[in-house]
């Protein structure tokens, strides 16, 4: 049985698009493929994701571009292994380990304020999957 990884957020515009990204990025690098599932989605999603996100995740190699948010199910959220929030929640899921990143939205805020936020989001992904698989000795 594998582990699910969830990105959660309001709109599923931003914040849990880059951590989705960055998650599917270190599923791929370190073999995970058969063993990680990762799912992300809103409460209320955006009509796209934010083109300054999209911009963002390109100047790291990473394509977002024409995902679309999506709404997450609370089922979806009660079968997932660990839950991360944007800063936007307050949500409690019995028996699933949850974890709010209180992140800053970035739509509608410079590039330049989007790259700190997305360095961040990183940052924080690599440490779950260090934490949840063991730390990654391959070359980046």
């Amino acid at each position: 049985m594998g582990t699910t990884l969830a990105f959660v957020c309001v709109r599923n515009a931003g914040r849990s698009q880059m951590a989705t990204a960055f998650a599917e990025r270190e599923r791929e690098r370190r073999g995970l493929a058969d063993e990680v599932e990762i799912a992300t989605g809103g409460t209320a999603p955006a009509d796209g994701v934010h083109d300054v996100v999209v911009e963002a995740l390109a100047e790291v190699g990473l394509d977002v571009n024409g995902r679309e948010p999506r709404h997450v199910s609370e089922e979806t959220l009660a079968a997932a292994d660990f839950v991360a929030t944007m800063g936007c929640s307050t949500l409690a899921l019995d028996g699933v380990d949850t974890d709010d990143w209180d992140l800053d939205d970035p739509g509608e805020r410079p590039i330049e304020e989007v790259r700190e936020i997305r360095d961040e989001v990183e940052r924080r992904v690599v440490a779950l999957f260090d934490e949840r698989f063991g730390a990654d000795d391959g070359e980046r």
